[in-house]
């Protein structure tokens, strides 16, 4: 004769039920999120934004120029999000996914000019022992651009850092003296010393330090080659690899460097091409 053991069901209380659906709602959620897009503005200095697979495809591998570029799922499929140098021309150009071209085109933009006239010359030419520090610190802002960040998805829709007008535009065209210089490769935003600034969104600091131009500065990377920096600081709230939050403060406004007044200087690199950060604000902001 056998004898069977009668099996006990446990039944789960109703918050163990509760807790294990907000659970898998939450993971859900984190699942089907996605950023949002940048609106596509395909001249120098602008961002372009190419669908380029289904999202049912492994990740893909995108190139452009030879360097890696950002990539987003956005509503079933992945999106390139490409960054153009001020240098760029306009014409043909591709992307190389999974070793296939995609091409798009680049348009002209005319940026505004600004013509300076100084009556000396120690503010256009760097003395050796300027030259030589700017070109130690130049090389140090070129790796941090280089940076290319997988561990991290970058959140494309920016906060505003810090409060206060626009009081220099993205690609103006300056001459001293007549002289060309380079042209400006990022946002002045005017605000009183001591103003808090934001991170415009979460990322991690790389890079600290007082340099011969921007004066005090933060490299916050955002991932995925998409780098901000914040120039002319009167006070460094970071350290280099705290990670930051979307609006955490990580300084004060200032006039550290060569300015001629208390501003920020906001510069945004995407696949180390510098692009007009008011790309990523919201435009109200």
């Amino acid at each position: 004769m056998h004898s069977f053991t009668k099996a006990s069901s446990r039944v789960p209380c109703k918050s163990n039920l509760m807790m294990n659906k907000l659970v898998g709602l939450i993971f859900s959620l984190m699942a089907s999120q996605v950023w949002a897009l940048p609106t596509s503005s395909p001249v120098p200095g602008g961002i372009v934004t190419l669908k380029i697979a289904a999202d049912s495809e492994l990740r893909p591998k995108v190139f452009y120029r030879e360097r890696p570029v950002a990539i987003s799922r956005h509503h079933g499929f992945w999106y390139a999000i490409v960054g153009l140098g001020l240098n760029s021309k306009a014409g043909h150009h591709e992307v190389r996914v999974n070793g296939r071209g995609i091409p798009f085109q680049v348009k002209n933009k005319d940026y505004p000019e600004q013509h300076i006239t100084l009556k000396t010359r120690k503010h256009i030419d760097l003395s050796a022992a300027d030259l030589k520090r700017h070109k130690k610190e130049k090389k140090q802002a070129g790796a941090v651009f280089h940076t290319f960040d997988l561990s991290q998805a970058p959140d494309l829709a920016f906060l505003k850092p810090v409060a206060g007008p626009y009081s220099s535009p993205f690609g103006l065209r300056r001459f001293f003296n007549k002289s060309p210089r380079k042209p400006h490769s990022g946002l002045d935003i005017a605000a009183p010393k001591g103003t808090p600034i934001k991170a415009p969104a979460s990322g991690k600091v790389v890079l600290t330090g007082n340099f011969f131009f921007n004066g005090n500065v933060v490299y916050v990377d955002h991932g995925q080659g998409l780098i901000s920096m914040f120039c002319h600081l009167s006070e460094i709230s970071v350290s280099k690899g705290d990670t930051l939050g979307k609006g955490q403060i990580l300084g004060k406004v200032g006039a550290t460097g060569r300015v001629t007044g208390p501003h920020l200087h906001w510069s945004v690199s995407l696949n180390n091409a510098r692009i007009d950060p008011m790309l990523l604000l919201p435009t109200e902001q």
